[in-house]
């Protein structure tokens, strides 16, 4: 019995719908791939934006606002070549005060309090630098953020994320 019939026109159609478990897309979607890739490929500047935009992908985390920034809400001391930047960011009762200077970062989580964070940049590397507040909330690094940054912090069973800024 043939499953193929013919309309007025004589073209031919299948009466059975179009059962899509049936149709195996697995080798063709993979030729498919390689073709792209090769003939199409992916940017690299797009695929590490796209990496870093997974690294956010924390959908339940509080957004900390910036409360003060020494370089807008401070008076500049005269005679200071290179004064620290000093950076306060609020979320809820969580506090981080943050100072970024040429020497690196060092802030301070309030109310005191161990935590996990991650320095995350745009022009760094997919994988942010990850710090460890110690019990009085204190954490380091020797190393400057440069372009945009932010900070995700895991406190307390929660996650906190800065505003981004230009360091």
């Amino acid at each position: 019995m043939n499953h193929f019939d013919a309309d007025d026109n004589g073209n031919d159609f299948d009466d059975e719908p179009f059962n899509e478990d049936s149709f195996d897309t697995g080798p063709l979607e993979e030729e498919l791939r390689r073709a792209a890739a090769v003939l199409d490929p992916v940017p690299a500047e797009l695929r590490r934006v796209a990496v870093e935009a997974y690294f956010l992908h924390d959908l339940d985390a509080q957004i900390a606002e910036l409360t003060f920034d020494s370089l807008v809400d401070a008076i500049p001391v005269r005679g200071v070549a290179d004064p620290p930047r000093m950076l306060t960011f609020r979320a809820g009762e969580l506090t981080v005060d943050v100072e970024v200077s040429g020497e690196g970062l060092m802030g301070q989580v309030l109310p005191p309090q161990p935590a996990g964070i991650e320095v995350l940049g745009g022009v760094q590397p997919a994988a942010p630098t990850a710090l460890a507040a110690d019990d009085m909330g204190r954490f380091a690094s020797d190393t400057t953020p440069s372009g945009p940054f932010a900070l995700r912090l895991r406190a307390g069973g929660q996650v906190v994320v800065t505003e981004w800024l230009r360091a």
